[in-house]
This record gives structure tokens, C-alpha cells and sequence, in this order.
């Protein structure tokens, strides 16, 4: 029994060390909220007034005038107890200024769903603000918490209680000063990702020339890819998750943007790729291995060649090349739309598995070294199989995207099964990003006039 006291006693002191420290958070804040805020500050002015007023009034004086002593006491009490009432309601102001709207609501629903540490608090909102996204026109609201010992991985995993309990999607969970505060970004749960993104070319606008591609929406704004920081996507999706319309948008940007070379290896006779694709001056489709094997060599070949030109102007890339050199490089971009047909050495003669090898060798130096010389991969699979793709061009492929997806899929493409868990089995054009980014693909017609 005596033991159960102390536990309680120790949880009380420090429930009490909890609260004082908060309190001096919201204090601080709300002097802050005061001189950047107008309602704040009026309500401060309007207060400060009725302070002044009150001491050159002096309404005790008239309320206690008579010659007895009580009144006489009277007056004292109220002259001596005005100033610790003054300062007594300016901190009550004060800390008003600085308590988010409905932080015990929230604080209250926090506790109903066990966001607790072991000592029972629960985290303690003290901060929400609105970012704005004009991209989306759709406003983010950010609830920043003192976390109170309560790591990220466990928000985390309580994600879909906090969005219930707070009637709210949360599009990122971020940590800030330190670990000692965590920030959630939300929007209303009425918001919700559109089930279609149709695309429009003045998505385009902010990509040249810094070769970015735009990918689609998420509830955080616009998922682009920079190809200067990311230079190789894996890519994955079953079925019908969109996987195609992805790669085939991602493409169709390279060929809008100036100096970029596309080739595509489809081994199914570029059934995928028609006539738009096949007619555009830089875009060169590859059917056969052999065909892929002289190709790839000739692409390392260029690697080496690229790596001698930047040493010799003393470029670090082919950014920095570009930006200085009158003569500009061309990227080379090299895509599969599934990387088993040109892989997978199920059932291939010595010959072929050979080819294969050396094929998944070019493809491997090129993932290792590309960023730098401007060569890029874009790996795009349906195919659960973890043997397909070596773990030296896996591990080089920084960047990974997976649509709708099983457990196996997931765990492939993401090293992980969120795709499969977060993504809904009938959703279409709907991705899940490496960093937990969860986004509507843009949606377009490929057979339609697109350059």
C-alpha cells in the first residue's frame, strides 16, 4: 500500500512540474500572441484603460466614505489588494492570449484514446496555426503539442485514433525543438483527396529549367520530383493501382522539358507506348534484350566519358555543368515499365542469363553513379518478387513510390507494408511515397495529342 502512495505522489509532483512548465510556455506565448495579434492587443489596450480608470475613480473610496472604522479598513484593504488584482487579472490575460482555442477539449480526447506517457499526461497543445497552400487553395492547420514523453513512433501508430478522435486528417507528423514537441498537420476530416486529378501543362510551370517533375497532390500541397536531388524512382503498384499512368506522366514531362533524352525498354512490342510516344525525337523505344544490352553499354560508356568533361571544367554535376557551359548536356533518362521482362532468369538459356547479368550490371553502375552525370532510372514493377531486383540497384535507388499494393508488393518497393495498409484496395492513381507522403496521382489520356 505504501508503495502504491509514493507512485501516486511522485505522479502528482510531477503532474505539478508538467503544468508549471506549461503555464510559462503559454505565458511566453501569449506576450507574443499580444504584440502580433490586433484583437490581443485591443483587449490589452481596452483592459489597461479600465485599470487606469478604476485607480483615478477609486470606486472603494465612495463605496466605503463613511467616518467608522470598518470603512476606514475597507479603504485600506481595496487601495493595498488593487495593484496584486491588476497583476493577478493582466497574467490571466496573458495566459488567455496564449491558450490555443479548445486545447482542453482537445487534451481530453488525447486521454480517452490513451495518448498518455507512463506517467498518465497527456501531451499538451500549445500552439495552432493555418498554412496556406495556393497551389491546392486549401488551408493546413498545424497543431503543435508538448509532447511530454510521448515519442513520434507512437502518434504514429495511433494516427487513425487521434484522426477520429479529432475529426481530422493528418497529412504529416513532424517533430520539432528537438523531440520535445510534436507538430501534426491537419485538415478538416471533410476534406479528402480528389479521386481524379486530371492533368493540365501549366503544372509545368515551375519546371524549367530545373528539371522537376510534378507528380500530383497530396493534403500537404503538390508532390514534385527534383531529378538534381533525386535521380532514380522505383516504382511500384498492382493491378490496375495507376502504376502506368505514373511513369507514362512522369515521362511525357521529361519530353516536354528541353535536354532530356527518353528511352523505354518495353518488351511486349511497345503495345504500351503508340504513336505519340514512338514519333518524338527524343524518345526512342527498345524491344528486344540484345538490342537493351548494346544501348546500356553505350549509356556507361557515356557515364565515363561525362565523368572526364566535369573533371575537366571542375563542374560537380551536371547542374552546375549546365548553369556554366555554353554547350548544354543532355540528361538521359532510361525507363521500365516492368523491370521483370528485362530481369527475371526464369526459364532463359545460359546465353540469355548471361545478357541478363550484364544487363543488371550496366544498371547497377548506372544507379550507383548517374546522379551526378545526369543519367537517370526509372524502375517501375508489379511483380511481388523480391529476387528480381539486386539489392545493389535497390539500395541505389533512393526515391520509391508504391500505389495499391499487398503486404509482399509494399515490402519490396517501400521496405515496409504501409502501401498495403494505407492505400484502399479499390483505389486508383492513389501513392504512397518513401516518407510516409500519401498522394493523388495527376490523370492523362496517352493516345491524345501531348506534345
Amino acid at each position: 500500500g505504501g508503495c502504491w502512495k509514493m507512485d501516486n505522489r511522485k505522479r502528482n509532483l510531477l503532474e505539478q512540474e508538467t503544468q508549471r512548465r506549461y503555464l510559462l510556455l503559454l505565458f511566453q506565448t501569449g506576450l507574443k500572441e499580444i504584440w502580433t495579434d490586433q484583437y490581443r492587443l485591443k483587449v490589452l489596450v481596452l483592459y489597461l484603460l479600465t485599470v487606469l480608470l478604476f485607480s483615478i475613480i477609486r470606486p472603494w473610496d465612495l463605496a466605503y466614505s463613511g467616518p467608522d472604522i470598518f470603512d476606514a479598513v475597507s479603504r485600506i484593504a481595496f487601495s493595498l489588494c488593487f495593484p496584486f488584482l491588476v497583476f493577478g487579472g493582466l497574467a490571466v490575460l496573458i495566459l488567455w492570449a496564449g491558450t490555443p482555442s479548445k486545447a482542453k477539449s482537445i487534451q481530453n480526447n488525447l486521454q480517452r484514446i490513451g495518448l498518455v506517457n507512463h506517467a498518465g499526461e497527456t501531451p499538451l497543445l500549445v500552439a495552432v496555426r493555418t498554412e496556406e497552400s495556393d497551389d491546392m487553395h486549401s488551408r493546413m492547420t498545424v497543431l503543435e503539442f508538448l509532447a511530454c514523453g510521448v515519442p513520434k513512433s507512437v502518434w504514429e501508430d495511433k494516427r487513425a485514433d487521434i484522426e477520429t478522435a479529432l475529426n481530422i486528417h493528418i497529412a504529416d507528423i513532424r517533430e520539432s525543438d528537438g523531440k520535445r514537441r510534436i507538430q501534426l498537420y491537419t485538415v478538416p476530416a471533410t476534406d479528402e483527396l480528389p479521386k481524379l486529378l486530371p492533368w493540365k501543362d501549366a503544372y509545368l510551370r515551375d519546371a524549367f529549367p530545373a528539371c522537376k517533375l510534378v507528380l500530383g497532390e497530396s493534403l500537404l500541397g503538390p508532390v514534385t520530383l527534383d531529378l538534381n536531388l533525386i535521380p532514380h524512382v522505383l516504382l511500384g503498384g498492382g493491378t490496375g493501382s495507376g502504376k502506368s499512368v505514373l511513369l507514362k506522366l512522369m515521362l511525357m514531362q521529361c519530353l516536354k522539358q528541353p535536354n532530356i533524352q527518353v528511352t523505354i525498354a518495353d518488351f511486349k512490342g511497345g503495345v504500351d507506348f503508340g504513336s505519340p510516344w514512338r514519333k518524338h525525337p527524343n524518345c526512342k523505344l527498345i524491344l528486344d534484350r540484345e538490342t537493351l544490352l548494346c544501348y546500356l553499354d553505350d549509356v556507361t560508356e557515356k557515364l565515363e566519358q561525362r565523368k572526364d568533361i566535369l573533371g575537366k571544367v571542375e563542374r560537380r554535376d551536371i547542374y552546375d555543368y549546365n548553369r556554366h557551359e555554353p554547350i548544354p548536356m543532355d540528361r538521359i533518362v532510361f525507363a521500365v515499365d516492368e523491370v521483370a521482362e528485362i530481369l527475371d532468369k526464369t526459364g532463359l538459356t545460359k546465353e540469355e542469363k548471361e545478357q541478363v547479368a550484364r544487363i543488371e550490371n550496366r544498371l547497377s553502375t548506372i544507379a550507383r553513379q548517374g546522379r551526378a552525370f545526369g543519367i537517370h532510372l526509372f524502375l517501375s514493377t508489379q511483380r511481388p518478387d523480391a529476387n528480381i531486383l539486386s539489392g545493389q540497384i535497390k539500395n541505389n535507388i533512393g526515391y520509391r513510390i508504391c500505389g495499391r499494393a499487398d503486404h509482399v508488393l509494399s515490402s519490396i518497393i517501400l521496405d515496409n507494408t504501409d502501401a498495403s495498409d494505407k492505400i484502399l484496395h479499390d483505389a486508383q492513381g492513389r501513392f504512397l511515397t518513401g516518407d510516409g507522403t500519401v498522394f493523388q496521382a495527376y490523370w492523362f489520356d496517352d493516345t491524345k495529342k501531348m506534345f
